[in-house]
């Protein structure tokens, strides 16, 4: 069974084909990439796997189960975890109380007990906290625990906003551009995390990325969009030297000369 199926999904916006007929796959403990030039429909596609936007045909399944209608905070709460291009981080909190408010689904007690405190709360934080900086080591950003958000490079940010995702427990990680903004070394680093987490916590990952070496480096598989449909698909260097990948991205002339 797969752990995500996207099946003939298609979205329009007034009379624009955002998406038409996009059909995916990614199976346990699977790296997926989706490649594709600005415009092709890859956030979007990204939107409709986790509620924001309702596709107009098609259906998406986590695990078998049709979660097409489902809201995005139920989508969450069965292990769907999403990273987004413009970084999701409460900018003015640090790093570790980004990891601490991500955790919120995992605590046990209510409200009022929470504002009058007692040692079950008290326990039950110290664990959250733990685990908080356990992913911080884990992601290797140990050292920038108690650092403010709004301080950090964008780079350093992408690496908290996965850590952040990871805090939620997802077992389905759909990564949108976390190489942006790398230099060639820091998306090496990056995917070397990526491979690192995919085996530390048993994750299946979809990520879209224009760093074309980085997903074609870690992925099991690859997907490219173009104009809202899968122009190609296959293994990473199969679809990297695919003849309509490199027309849709460095032009026909160019790719022809």
């Amino acid at each position: 069974m797969s752990v995500l199926e996207v099946d003939a999904l298609s979205i329009n916006f007034g009379g624009v084909q955002a998406l038409r007929e996009v059909t995916l796959r990614a199976g346990e403990w699977e790296i997926v990439g989706i490649i594709g030039p600005n415009g092709a429909g890859k956030t979007t596609l990204f939107n409709c796997v986790t509620g924001f936007y309702s596709p107009t045909s098609g259906r998406v399944r986590h695990r078998g189960r049709d979660i097409t209608a489902m809201p995005v905070h139920a989508r969450a709460a069965l292990g769907i975890g999403r990273t987004f291009q413009n970084v999701g981080l409460v900018k003015n909190a640090t790093v570790l109380e980004n990891l601490l408010t991500a955790q919120h689904l995992r605590i046990g007690y209510d409200p009022v007990t929470g504002m009058v405190g007692g040692p079950a709360t008290f326990v039950e934080e110290r664990g959250l906290t733990d685990r908080a900086h356990q992913l911080l080591e884990l992601s290797g950003l140990a050292g920038h625990a108690h650092a403010r958000v709004a301080d950090l490079p964008y780079g350093l940010l992408k690496r908290i906003e996965i850590a952040t995702v990871l805090a939620t427990d997802p077992d389905l990680l759909l990564l949108d551009e976390p190489g942006s903004g790398l230099g060639p070394e820091e998306a090496h680093s990056l995917g070397d995390t990526l491979l690192g987490l995919r085996k530390e916590f048993g994750l299946t990952i979809v990520m879209i990325d224009h760093h074309v070496p980085l997903v074609t480096r870690i992925s099991d598989y690859v997907y490219c969009l173009n104009f809202g449909e899968v122009l190609a698909e296959g293994r990473p260097d199969v679809v990297r030297r695919h003849p309509e990948v490199v027309r849709a991205y460095l032009g026909e002339e160019e790719a022809a000369s």
